[in-house]
């Protein structure tokens, strides 16, 4: 828990793109603990990938986070996570995955809506190793997908191509998970922090799928519980897909709780087992979407009292989406980033927000359907004086 986030229940009504939302008070939440930095482990962890020492995603993340953070500082500023990593492949045209899209969203956050300035920014400073990322992952599956050697069946099952065996997309998604890491470590400290990526929901302990190589949110579930910087963790899916991956990957940690809110007739055909799964009909739009959403995640907090919620804020669930069919207007892509992220601080609860999927041809469209989790933060940090 942060402190100063309970004494604002039921206070606040957010102005997000005109659509106005009053805060989630349907239980009154625990009541909070003063602030906590995110803590160091105690073990020494391996070289990073570059050759150089590099304490990894423990202790100098960890530092990271903890620099950045200044309990008197005047003003209330975002912090967002960015690696130049995110958006450096080339699938080569007419993919389907908007690998340019993370850098898009860096820019129109810095150079288009000023919503962000660049000292705001944190870059991870290392890449997870193989043996840290073996918390998630089989040794066979990190050994031949870090040698550029996945078998052809593998390849395709998620989706790059022949660029999956490229070092350039290997550290790419090393970086992804990193950063994805590190906005958690920087929500402990500030009680919210987004990435510009992040969210690989579809990867499983052996395999990735669904453009998701390694899964980013069960690794960061897992380092933190071990180091003891979380005694409870829950993962709010709201990507249209089904975040089976991340279901198969804690399905043996009591500890961290998987809550999916997705399409029923979408991508995986073969649904995992969430802890909770909400499976909404094609078609269901905005209001029905956001009641569902509402009527769920505020005993959840209340039941499940995680110490950090990592939050997939998936737009694909988009009426335009190339891969959606749950039919969110803009308005209701605005409306739902606000419910989330208030209802986690009004119950105390920091929140670790990541872009998730989204598929659409104009890049800067798709980067600002993208953006809405970002302005919502920035509004909410302010509101909640953080």
């Amino acid at each position: 828990m942060i402190g100063g986030l309970g004494r604002r229940v039921g206070l606040l009504r957010h102005r997000l793109q005109g659509s106005t939302l009053a805060a989630v008070t349907s239980a009154s939440p625990p009541t909070s603990s003063s602030s906590r930095l995110a803590a160091c482990a105690t073990r020494p962890l391996q070289h990073g990938m570059g050759g150089a020492p590099c304490m990894g995603p423990t202790r100098r993340m960890a530092a990271a986070a903890a620099a950045s953070y200044d309990p008197d500082r005047p003003t209330y500023s975002l912090p967002v996570v960015h690696h130049p990593l995110y958006s450096a492949p080339q699938l080569g045209p007419g993919h389907r995955f908007p690998m340019a899209v993370f850098e898009r969203i860096h820019h129109r956050l810095l150079h288009v809506h000023g919503l962000v300035r660049p000292e705001q920014v944190h870059t991870p400073p290392c890449l997870p190793t193989d043996a840290q990322l073996a918390a998630v992952h089989t040794a066979e599956y990190l050994a031949a997908f870090s040698a550029g050697a996945l078998d052809e069946a593998r390849v395709r099952r998620i989706g790059f191509g022949e660029a999956t065996r490229s070092r350039t997309l290997i550290d790419r998604t090393k970086a992804e998970v990193a950063g994805t890491l590190l906005t958690a470590r920087l929500a402990l400290a500030r009680g919210v922090a987004v990435n510009t990526a992040g969210g690989t929901h579809h990867a499983h302990p052996g395999f990735g799928s669904g453009f998701c190589v390694l899964n980013d949110l069960a690794f960061t579930a897992r380092t933190l519980l071990a180091e003891g910087s979380v005694a409870r963790l829950l993962i709010v899916d709201l990507d249209v897909h089904q975040g089976d991956g991340t279901a198969v990957c804690l399905s043996d940690e009591p500890r961290a709780f998987t809550f999916s809110v997705h399409c029923k007739d979408n991508f995986p055909a073969r649904k995992a087992a969430s802890d909770l799964d909400l499976a909404l009909p094609s078609g269901t739009g905005d209001e029905g979407y956001l009641r569902a959403v509402a009527d769920v995640l505020p005993g959840l907090l209340q039941a499940q009292r995680p110490s950090l919620v990592l939050y997939d804020a998936g737009v694909d669930v988009h009426a335009d989406d190339a891969l959606g069919r749950l039919n969110l207007t803009d308005a209701g892509l605005a409306r739902r980033e606000a419910l989330v992220l208030d209802t986690c601080l009004a119950h105390g609860v920091p929140v670790a927000g990541y872009v998730g999927g989204g598929y659409a041809g104009d890049l800067d469209v798709l980067a600002d359907r993208h953006c809405h989790l970002h302005r919502a933060a920035d509004a909410l940090l302010r509101d909640y004086e953080l």
